[in-house]
């Protein structure tokens, strides 16, 4: 499966991810079969800049972030039209909800979805942006993936994509494009494996069964639990509720607040599962042109964006 997003029309002609702490963006293209990323730029944003949130605005400085926003697209030496946008995760509920009987008309599964949500979204549903997706593959297994935001969240990161003269034809939250370089493609990674993506002001933690999310969490790092406490409490769960074997990979992306939070989660997973955690890459699904240094910092800000343009091209396919 693919994870939901917020999707108008595909295709896009280049990606762009407004997070924390920088504006990224790239334009992919193709060489044959290969996926090429031809073009990519990053800009750093000022602390303070940009602070998802799911209750208040996000831009709190928005003269910086339109600025980076510019000076990235200037950078590529083109300037894109369409593009997919790749927000925070805290700007979004993830949920997966299960439903006994699932009404066959989309609009009426979208108002017991949004009547399901009430229960815990702190912000009226009524107006909120929504959208869904099968969890998990089959017919009438009734569990869906949901990700609620406030319709003016998505506006406002909309309307920062409008100010480089870009329609945000897709909208999607960071830690589903990184999996969607797996979701997408064929075939994904088999048997259950966690993925863990971390930024400076938050963590998120995905398990997938084959290709079906079956567990997805964001903690920001202003609360009391450490990344340890998390991934301990995802596993509990995981054990105990979802009747978990062991996991066949543990992935590992992102960038923290300090330099050497990566190295130090990797070490915590490794020790903690008994296996390797292996760094997200994703050249492994996408073609990077010479001019593009592979460094670990540029496949950390990459993954995202490779994830949500692939996503918009198999979307684009019909796939």
């Amino acid at each position: 499966m693919s994870a939901p997003a917020w999707l108008a029309s595909p295709p896009a002609d280049a990606a762009i991810e407004i997070a924390e702490e920088a504006v990224t963006v790239a334009v992919l293209g193709s060489h044959g079969r290969d996926t090429v990323v031809e073009r990519y730029a990053v800009e750093p944003l000022p602390p303070g800049a940009l602070v998802p949130s799911l209750t208040a605005p996000s831009v709190q400085n928005r003269d910086a972030v339109t600025r980076a926003l510019a000076a990235a697209v200037d950078q590529l030496g083109v300037r894109p039209r369409r593009v997919a946008l790749v927000v925070p995760d805290p700007i979004a509920r993830v949920s997966l909800l299960r439903f006994d009987r699932v009404p066959p008309r989309r609009d009426d599964l979208e108002q017991l979805i949004r009547w399901q949500m009430k229960k815990a979204a702190p912000f009226p549903v009524e107006d909120a942006s929504l959208t869904f997706s099968p969890a998990a593959r089959g017919d009438g297994n009734g569990e869906f993936l949901v990700a609620l935001s406030r319709r003016e969240a998505i506006r406002e990161y909309e309307s920062l994509a409008e100010s480089i003269g870009a329609h945000a034809g897709l909208v999607d939250l960071s830690t589903l494009c990184v999996l969607n370089l797996y979701l997408t493609s064929t075939p994904p990674p088999a048997g259950d494996w966690l993925l863990v993506h971390m930024r400076p002001t938050y963590t998120s933690i995905a398990i997938v069964r084959d290709a079906d999310v079956i567990f997805f969490r964001t903690r920001g790092h202003d609360e009391q639990d450490s990344l340890s406490d998390l991934v301990h409490q995802t596993t509990m769960y995981y054990q105990d509720r979802l009747e978990g074997q062991g996991f066949a990979h543990v992935f590992l992306s992102g960038s923290g607040r300090n330099p050497d939070d990566i190295d130090q989660a990797r070490r915590g997973l490794d020790e903690r599962f008994g296996i390797p955690a292996e760094p997200i890459d994703p050249t492994l699904r996408v073609t990077l042109t010479d001019r593009i240094t592979v460094t670990p910092a540029v496949r950390a800000s990459l993954a995202p964006l490779a994830g949500v343009l692939l996503r918009a091209r198999q979307e684009a396919a019909g796939a």
